[in-house]
């Protein structure tokens, strides 16, 4: 990864490797264990996974707060509502 965030987090989750719909069903694991208000960050390779992301984001009312995309992996920062 290039760039630098500062973005604080409360959990990180790791779904390297992961294809749908594991690195989703490991966010909604992390989110259910989350309070209101904490941060996590989500590391995934799969190419489709800001998609299924992006969408239960939406759905839900969490808050991305950041979405990093690079050749082999995407990183994300969603705040829990």
């Amino acid at each position: 990864m290039t760039g630098i965030t500062l973005i604080e987090f409360d959990l990180e989750v790791d779904a390297s490797g992961l294809l749908c719909p594991l690195p989703l069903l490991r966010l909604k694991k992390a989110l259910m264990e989350a309070q209101s208000g904490d941060v996590v960050k989500i590391i995934a390779t799969d190419p489709a996974a800001h998609l299924d992301i992006g969408v239960y984001v939406d759905q839900t009312g969490h808050e991305m707060l950041e979405l990093t995309r690079e050749t082999n992996v995407q990183v994300f920062f969603i705040r829990k509502k």
